[in-house]
């Protein structure tokens, strides 16, 4: 992470104590040159002093953390953006109903004559101090994650059969995401959960949509960046009440959908691609288009929307 990454941190109020913290981690915990290729370079900030210091403070503690947190909270971007903090390789470790130990930890393969341990990506992140991201944790089975119990709390280690015991190196973290009400997903362990602190994300305010926008697209007009993040925040609204479903509520569609306006696809048209056709039921998709409709005429070109 590059010392103006800090200043964003500054610029959001975090504590002067937890910079200078973070960038005595930095210093103490150097790193090869081919671990830095994967410290991440976010491409959406996260906005949210009290969530920043909370997981800062945790991760400096040597805790592991738990982001839970409905759709569109920011959870990855915030992942992704302390492992930028930290300055520490990140791997992205997507969880799913058929994941099992193997795939996380590793597994024998046939090279050179020899039978090795192909590594996963938690064996990886824990020998090189990385960060591991362990994405929709809640979606895979209890028994698979078991075998990251040891790794996860005071013992700090892997016990591989039939190969050397790997103890954590010291920088190691996992940050575990979840988010209830997809389809797959299901009560976390609590002998899982209780080796995490947890920090339940709050839903991202409608001015710092607004902030995002302006910044991923610095020629967005305010007026038009207003009108998408009120956008976005009456689709949140209609899905909290029931109204619709969480399809439409899509904060990486909407992004991509100003980015294909910039190109020159008119508004409503990028909108549909980014958000309405998210939604399969044709009900749903007109009360969303619908919304859209109210604040952005059919006839509105791309070049207005763009200073």
């Amino acid at each position: 992470m590059k010392e103006n990454s800090l200043e964003f941190l500054r610029a959001e109020g975090i504590s002067e104590r937890l910079i200078e913290e973070l960038r005595a981690f930095r210093s103490y915990y150097h790193l090869d040159e081919a671990e830095a290729v994967r410290v991440p370079e976010p491409l959406y900030p996260y906005y949210g002093r009290e969530v920043w210091e909370e997981a800062i403070g945790a991760l400096l503690a040597g805790e592991h953390l738990l982001l839970s947190g409905g759709k569109a909270s920011g959870k990855n971007v915030l992942a992704e953006g302390l492992a930028a903090a930290f300055g520490r390789p990140l791997w992205d470790i997507s969880l799913y109903v058929n994941a099992d130990a193997a795939s996380l930890i590793g597994t024998d393969t046939f090279r050179d004559g020899a039978v090795q341990l192909r590594k996963g990506p938690v064996l990886r992140a824990a020998e090189c101090g990385g960060f591991g991201i362990l994405d929709e944790i809640n979606m895979a089975k209890n028994e698979s994650l078991a075998v990251l119990h040891a790794a996860l709390d005071f013992r700090r280690v892997i016990d591989i059969p039939g190969y050397e015991r790997v103890c954590l190196h010291e920088a190691t973290r996992f940050i575990g995401t979840m988010n209830y009400g997809y389809a797959g997903t299901r009560e976390l362990n609590e002998a899982l959960a209780s080796r995490f602190l947890v920090i339940q994300m709050p839903i991202i305010p409608l001015a710092d949509v607004k902030r995002l926008l302006s910044g991923k697209y610095p020629n967005l007009r305010p007026e038009y960046a207003t009108q998408f993040a009120e956008l976005f925040d009456e689709i949140r609204k209609k899905s909290e009440g029931g109204e619709i479903t969480s399809r439409a509520l899509d904060l990486r569609g909407l992004i991509a959908a100003i980015g294909m306006m910039e190109r020159g696809l008119s508004p409503v048209r990028a909108l549909r691609l980014g958000i309405v056709n998210k939604c399969f039921d044709s009900y749903e998709q007109t009360l969303v288009s619908d919304l859209v409709a109210t604040r952005l005429p059919e006839s509105l070109e791309a070049g207005r929307v763009f200073a």
